[in-house]
């Protein structure tokens, strides 16, 4: 009895310990936490479900894939605004480019593809960390490190918040 105790007691302190270590959330690097909101790049982001394409003219000229994961999705279809805590958007960047490959096969030229990728942005809904910004927290990534220019990302919430109320700050709109 006392030994079915005693295994039953260290299983229980070994599942609280790997709970525990689950849930501590451990402070990222500085090259993976975006300056003024900590965010940081979301693992699996890109299987994620798209919302939209965009593109970008001018000194930017990329083209831009717009994912979701599962509570900005939900909240996409069903309408709701504002989004719920927890709702994450990340937007995918490559040069727009002419693909001469594929306008070999077309009369005329009118093939673009996706170039070089040039950065990834992502937006995480949490309404009491960032109440300042309007419930949304801001980063932007290249290769995979977090763009430390405290600037851009104070000029993040400054254009998004140019944006109606009923938007919640969001630009992309559902694409069905």
């Amino acid at each position: 009895m006392m030994r079915g105790g005693f295994l039953a007691l260290a299983t229980l302190a070994l599942g609280a310990s790997a709970v525990s270590a689950a849930t501590h959330e451990r402070v990222p690097s500085t090259l993976e936490a975006s300056p003024v909101y900590g965010v940081t790049l979301p693992k699996g982001y890109r299987h994620w479900t798209l919302i939209s394409v965009a593109q970008e003219n001018g000194k930017n000229n990329d083209i831009r894939a717009i994912l979701g994961n599962d509570i900005a999705v939900k909240a996409y279809r069903s309408g709701k605004r504002p989004f719920p805590d927890g709702a994450v958007i990340v937007r995918v960047a490559w040069h727009y480019q002419s693909s001469p490959r594929n306008d070999a096969f077309f009369p005329s030229p009118q093939s673009f593809v996706a170039g070089a990728p040039t950065n990834v942005q992502v937006s995480v809904k949490d309404s009491k960390r960032f109440a300042a910004s309007g419930g949304w927290g801001y980063g932007q990534f290249e290769k995979g490190v977090a763009n430390q220019d405290v600037k851009l990302m104070q000029s993040c919430f400054t254009c998004h918040n140019k944006l109606e109320k009923s938007e919640d700050l969001v630009f992309t709109a559902w694409a069905p």
